[in-house]
């Protein structure tokens, strides 16, 4: 089948064959994606994007992020997929490269608040766009992330018309028409990274989802094939491209979904690993900051695009900074909170010494959750140690990371709260469910 057609099948899924595990793993997303959003809707930006599309409302169905009043669905989309990526501390897939649940989840909401839908149908319709993202991405290859496209917003985009179409009930017609509508909307370009365009990339991956399957509900109709046609975003947006392989062990045989990684430190996903890495050296060798003569890191060379600010500027800059960060994590200084990445962080003399003896290097055996640390001591003495983000952890362990990560965000009680209506999830409603953004 085609590429369009694999889409349309994994976007009819029935419910029986999506399976425990990946259902599991989008309930965490969904927890994880409200702390975020909570936890960035005071940001200026958040403040910024919530009181144009309030200006701009018309029909008032669904629920914003830190507001109070109700927005048409497809605005409400764009503002929710921008605020939960404000702080860049939401899930990531590495399949792709993109973050799933910002653009995905805030258009499977704002839908399914729209049509009464249950939380569960939610779940699942996020869960179905979630792995249409993945697959897509990979059709479109390494190539287009390299480029400059950011997947979040560009294959994210797919996503998230796969989780809105399913909750309008597009038949199979309008599902092929949506899909190709979207790929012309379809954007979002890694140049905004450290900006605020980076979170609004995944605003606008949800709001485009939003907008194409209402369209095609309404009678809008496309070309037979926008996506993977001749002259469609594949073929435009990728030199290198893959319309086989990705498909092979579609669900409920394979969900890719289940290999979704959560971030447990407030920066670029990219860095995770370097910083498991040291923070273990520093554990079992008990170094001090003054014996560090040099640190290497080294990844793929792809990360290099994305998290090598030599010198950064702002906070929000020292997030995509493997020097700066390094420097922070040999200093001891906690990186699990949003609240230490302030300006100030980029004129911190000590920091700004041990960071201009951190040399980042890359390596293209290296898959893209590996990286290593070597550190070199005063004494002579030499440190490796190597992270990979796919290395499983116990999903109990997993959980109480998300638990305890939601109580640094959005407090204690509030964070026992929200965990006690996912908990619930089966028997909540999307109005329900929506409540809890603010």
């Amino acid at each position: 089948m085609s590429t369009i057609e694999n889409l349309i099948q994994l976007a009819r899924l029935p419910n029986k064959a999506i399976t425990a595990n990946a259902r599991h793993y989008a309930t965490l997303s969904l927890f994880d994606w409200i702390i975020c959003g909570r936890a960035g809707a005071s940001e200026d930006l958040s403040n910024i994007i919530r009181k144009y599309v309030t200006e701009d409302a018309g029909r008032k169905s669904a629920s914003v992020f830190g507001g109070k009043v109700k927005l048409p669905a497809r605005a409400a989309a764009l503002v929710n997929g921008t605020i939960s990526h404000a702080l860049d501390y939401d899930d990531t897939h590495f399949a792709h490269i993109g973050h799933t649940s910002v653009g995905i989840y805030s258009a499977a909401l704002a839908v399914g608040e729209e049509v009464k839908a249950m939380a569960s149908e939610v779940r699942d319709a996020y869960l179905l766009g979630a792995e249409a993202a993945c697959r897509i991405g990979m059709v479109l290859g390494r190539g287009h992330y390299q480029q400059g496209f950011h997947q979040t917003a560009t294959a994210g985009a797919f996503g998230a018309t796969v989780a809105a179409g399913r909750l309008y009930g597009l038949n199979e017609l309008q599902t092929r028409h949506a899909l190709s509508l979207v790929a012309t909307r379809a954007s979002g370009l890694k140049s905004q990274f450290g900006t605020m365009g980076k979170p609004f990339n995944a605003g606008i991956a949800a709001s485009n989802g939003v907008e194409a399957a209402a369209l095609a509900k309404r009678g809008f109709t496309s070309c037979d094939d926008g996506v993977g046609g001749p002259q469609g975003f594949v073929e435009t947006h990728a030199e290198v491209f893959d319309h086989e392989s990705p498909w092979q062990h579609m669900p409920p045989k394979r969900f890719i979904f289940d290999d979704v990684q959560y971030k447990l430190h407030a920066c670029c996903h990219g860095t995770h690993a370097m910083i498991e890495a040291l923070r273990s050296a520093k554990n079992q060798h008990g170094f001090l900051t003054n014996d560090v003569q040099h640190i290497t890191v080294i990844t793929h060379p792809r990360w290099l695009k994305v998290c090598d600010i030599k010198h950064p500027r702002t906070g929000l800059e020292v997030k995509f900074s493997y020097v700066h960060l390094a420097a922070m994590v040999a200093h001891g200084i906690e990186t699990s909170s949003e609240k230490i990445f302030r300006d100030d962080l980029c004129t911190d003399e000590n920091l700004i010494a041990l960071a201009s003896r951190v040399k980042v290097s890359s390596d293209e055996s290296f898959n893209d959750t590996t990286q290593s640390v070597l550190i070199k001591l005063s004494n002579g003495s030499e440190i490796h140690q190597r992270h990979d983000l796919y290395d499983k952890i116990p999903m109990a362990q997993l959980e109480e990371s998300l638990r305890t990560k939601a109580k640094g965000l959005i407090g204690k009680v509030n964070a026992e709260k929200l965990w006690a209506v996912i908990a619930k999830i089966e028997q909540a409603s999307a109005v329900e469910l929506a409540k809890q953004l603010s």
